[in-house]
């Protein structure tokens, strides 16, 4: 092969908890392209719109402008920090901890990790802190989302294990969703659920939730309840179930246990009092019961809506209750199905990677599960004292009794609720250390010791599925720079630890491979729920497989001596679906009913804070956007951070759309631009999780930074699951009054976009509110069209004109210091305008622009930057405050389609001219257009459009 041919090596995409297998296409030690994997049983080739843009992260641009490339350390915080050595950084970060340990105990240190390591990562860091520091201070950032659910199926079901399947979607005659978006958080599965209702026009969709997403456009019912109070639903769904004789009084008999009390319980749970509660008809409230309950096959799939609560156990257990009541389990089509939001999330939990678990589903608080652990580990014996959750670690550190805390692939500074207690904990912390393969998010910032990691593309281990399927990750291409593996980091931090005395013994960390961290956990499974000693690393190589999938099968998983894969030629048979023959993993093979009580939010509504804000996913970003955010294609649907309010309460309020407007919690405030949202019932605003200080930021009256979304969140949490309730919080939202605003933005070369784009965020504190995200022209994936463009949008608001000396870093940073910049400017007025114009050929374009003082002419300026129109006579109106916009200047709607970069107005013009029924407007849509006809991420909108249109040309 020669050293320009392009090679291609199966992996798995690192976002969702879909588990999407890719190809990825390398060249000379290069990523240059990306495709789904046929072959993958979780997507059968498909891709999402994030996942099918995947290589276009990893260009030699976006790696060295974003990458963290050698171990950093800070001398002094605030300061920037010098290189060093991998050797003197561990040397570095084991001393400390070392130090931390002798003085003030193993339990003055703590690990916070991420469901975006690998199985053999979590593994390495979990036997670090609970094995040889001897302190179960290590918890994930999937206690933010997933513990929760955990924690619903082990009181239920007694065990996590998610018994159903992405098959069970073809078999399922009721499809109740329930808290989830899954059409933008899990899309993939989404165009399952699109084929299948496609195939069986009798499929019945139930969607529950306070906002009418484009999941609950597809609804064949709608359940459009009060934030947090699925409890009351769910038990008022058994009530109806219970009076009109859907129970299946036979499963209840012979498989379950302690229904009569749950049945006690829901009596009060009557329809009037429900109705009053949920804030929904009597009618929705029958029909969801009786989909549920008389269905041949309901399967639930839920997520976030359900977990991010203080009561997220409860809401779990009361919809797993319904499953339970009618004996919608254990059979193809019907049972609970948690969807795990990161793409590790189920690993980490397989590992023990919480601090309230251990190895193989094992409980810290079990004596005989310790035992086992240690066992198995060679240890005396592991730490019985419970180790601190997310939250409460956090909390621990910002009172100084954790004095020394490790973060690795996670940004708590933006992701954490309760931001201004997060920081407090990362400034008052004597060491912090963070490993992560991005230099962007904020909490490098806080960082004593950086330790830069692999990433996607350059990993090799294994991930869990939402179905509990295990795949296989491979490298592409080596690491850049000096990044390590975060297995090996943490391997090479232990022997580090084990020399200077730190442990009960040394060599616990003889791993040369990932596939020998995989065996050890491979062997502490067996006998367990999740018995894996039937798998072999050679067998997921071939394909990825489900758990349980024990050696001997016949035994249950339960063998004598080492654990012994089956050969590598052997069948591997894991299991589809749980709990089939009705017996569960409980001490007398009996599924437990949860008595559950709705308690409402942690933080109720009232006239002080009258709106309720949830949070959630955007379709074409993930988390913190440490990668998706270095793509400004992926910024055409939604561009820019605002908080959506529904349109009555705006009028109702004298707001307008775009305005600033004060969003203000008891925890905190932040300046948002609004926007009205069709989505939103009255009183109710929402805000994407995503926006964090990388993109939204500004500084308070008394000249404090304010951060994100979660400088607003509470850390009020789940007294069984610890899990945050990130998805509601009681604010108030006021009118901001900043008359002097600022719009800059450029095209810039691809060398500088990113860069220009950080050193532009270290600006925003400057201003009481300030954005930065960047733009792309979105050139069509399939290269139909020109090349790929970056740009950066940069928009701030002052309650008055700004110094000079700050525009002029800014023109400077988007090229606005060039010779030829048109320039004007009125001191007295606050008013300052600069343009690039750039002639190529017989064409002249507008590169950059800066509007300051007077932005009302935003809107045509914007269109033309962006659409890249002929800008040749528009010189003098460029300069000319509040201009008008020309006729000749189009509007620019809102792109909905990504992979195309298809407008919202070109789909509408398009559809004003189509005939026939629904399905072949769209299908003429498609073929004219492209728009839905490669990720299929847009076709829920792009249906919301055709049934928006069409009422529209029939009125006309």
């Amino acid at each position: 092969m020669s050293d320009a041919a392009v090679r291609e090596t199966k992996s798995t995409c690192p976002y969702c908890g879909v588990g999407c297998g890719v190809i990825i296409e390398s060249r000379r030690e290069q990523i240059i392209g990306v495709r789904g994997d046929s072959d993958h049983p979780a997507n059968f080739g498909r891709q999402c719109s994030k996942g099918s843009t995947l290589h276009l992260t990893a260009t030699p641009e976006v790696i060295a402008q974003t990458r963290l490339l050698q171990p950093m350390q800070r001398l002094q915080r605030g300061a920037a920090p010098q290189p060093l050595g991998w050797d003197a950084a561990l040397d570095l970060a084991a001393t400390r901890f070392a130090d931390t340990i002798r003085t003030h105990g193993p339990d003055a240190v703590g690990f916070y990790v991420s469901g975006q390591l690998l199985t053999e990562d979590y593994y390495v860091f979990n036997k670090l802190a609970k094995g040889l520091i001897g302190t179960n201070n290590i918890d994930t950032n999937s206690r933010l989302c997933m513990s929760s659910a955990v924690a619903g199926y082990k009181q239920t079901l007694g065990a996590d294990a998610p018994p159903a399947c992405y098959e069970d979607v073809d078999h399922a005659d009721c499809l109740f969703i329930a808290g989830s978006n899954a059409a933008w958080a899990h899309p993939i599965l989404f165009r399952r659920i699109e084929e299948a209702k496609k195939k069986r026009p009798g499929l019945k969709i139930v969607v529950v939730d306070p906002r009418r997403t484009d999941t609950a456009g597809t609804a064949d019912l709608f359940v459009q309840i009060q934030p947090g109070t699925d409890v009351a639903l769910f038990n008022g769904m058994l009530h109806l179930m219970l009076w009109e004789g859907w129970t299946d009084s036979n499963y209840i008999s012979t498989r379950t246990r302690g229904f009569e009390e749950l049945k006690a319980t829901v009596r009060d749970y009557t329809p009037d009092m429900v109705v009053q509660t949920c804030g929904i008809a009597k009618e929705t409230l029958y029909e969801a019961a009786r989909l549920f309950a008389t269905s041949k096959a309901t399967l639930s799939l839920y997520c976030q809506g359900l977990n991010q609560s203080s009561s997220g156990t409860a809401k779990n257990a009361a919809l797993i209750n319904l499953h339970l009541a009618t004996g919608q389990i254990g059979k193809p089509g019907a049972g609970p199905f948690s969807l795990t939001g990161q793409p590790n999330a189920m690993g980490g939990r397989e590992v023990g990677g919480l601090a309230n678990l251990l190895s193989a589903h094992r409980d810290l608080a079990n004596p005989q599960h310790r035992a086992e652990v240690a066992a198995l580990w060679g240890v005396p014996t592991v730490p019985e004292k419970p180790g601190k959750t997310a939250v409460e670690m956090f909390q621990a550190a910002a009172d100084g009794e954790i004095k020394a805390l490790w973060i690795a692939c996670t940004n708590p500074a933006q992701s954490m609720p309760d931001l201004a207690t997060v920081r407090r904990a990362l400034e008052r912390a004597e060491f912090v250390v963070v490993q992560e393969a991005f230099a962007t998010p904020t909490t490098c910032d806080y960082a004593d010791l950086l330790l830069p990691a692999s990433t996607w593309g350059e990993k090799d281990g294994t991930v869990t599925n939402s179905e509990r399927r295990i795949s296989r990750v491979r490298p592409a291409v080596p690491a850049p720079g000096e990044a390590r593996h975060d297995w090996q980091i943490g391997v090479d931090f232990a022997r580090r630890l084990e020399a200077l005395g730190i442990g009960p013994r040394t060599g616990l960390f003889a791993y040369e491979t990932p596939e020998a961290v995989w065996n050890e956990h491979r062997a502490s499974t067996r006998g367990r729920d999740l018995d894996i000693t039937g798998m072999s690393y050679a067998q997921i190589e071939r394909a990825p497989q489900q758990w349980p999938c024990p050696a001997d099968p016949a035994s249950g998983g339960k063998t004598n001596g080492n654990a012994t894969a089956s050969p590598a030629s052997a069948p591997v048979v894991g299991k589809k679906r749980l709990y089939e023959d009705g017996i569960f993993p409980t001490d007398d093979g009996r599924a437990r009913f949860a008595n559950t009580v709705y308690q409402p939010v942690a933080e109720p509504r009232e006239s002080r804070y009258p709106f309720a804000l949830t949070t959630g996913r955007l379709r074409d970003q993930w988390h913190g956007m440490s990668r998706t955010g270095t793509l400004g294609r992926l910024f055409g649907h939604v561009a820019e951070p605002c908080v959506q309010m529904s349109p009555g309460d705006m009028t109702r309020r004298g707001f307008t759309e775009g305005e600033l407007v004060h969003v203000t919690s008891k925890r905190g405030s932040i300046l948002v631009p609004l926007q009205a949202s069709e989505e939103l019932a009255s009183g109710q605003a929402f805000m994407a999780m995503h926006w964090g200080a990388e993109y939204l930021s500004g500084m308070s009256s008394a000249g404090l930074p304010l951060a994100g979304v979660n400088a607003l969140t509470t850390s009020a949490f789940c007294p069984s699951s610890k899990q945050p309730e990130l998805k509601h919080a009681a604010v108030k939202i006021l009118k901001a009054e900043l008359p002097w605003t600022l719009l800059a933005m450029a095209w810039l070369p691809a060398e500088r976009a990113l860069a220009a784009r950080e050193a532009l965020r270290r600006l925003m504190v400057r201003f009481p509110f300030a954005s930065c995200v960047p733009f792309g022209n979105a050139a069509p994936l399939d290269g139909s069209g020109g090349a790929q463009r970056t740009g950066v949008l940069f928009r701030a608001a002052a309650h008055e004109a700004v110094p000079d000396e700050l525009l002029a870093e800014i023109e400077q940073l988007l090229g606005l210091d060039a010779a030829g910049t048109l320039r004007y400017a009125d001191r007295k007025r606050g008013q300052h305008r600069a343009a690039r114009l750039q002639r190529e050929g017989e064409q002249t374009t507008l590169q950059a622009v800066l509007l300051a003082g007077d932005t009302r002419a935003e809107a045509w300026i914007r269109s033309l930057l962006q659409q890249e129109l002929p800008a040749q006579s528009y010189g003098r109106l460029l300069l000319l405050p509040g201009a008008q916009a020309p006729v000749a200047v189009p509007a620019r709607s809102r792109q909905v389609c990504t992979c195309f970069n298809v407008s919202e107005n070109t789909i509408e013009a398009t559809l004003a001219s189509c005939s026939g029924s629904e399905s072949q407007r769209l299908s003429a849509l498609q073929q004219t257009l492209k728009c839905g006809t490669n990720c299929g991420s847009c076709v829920p909108e792009l249906q919301r459009l055709v049934r928006r249109v069409v009422p529209l040309k029939q009125a006309a």
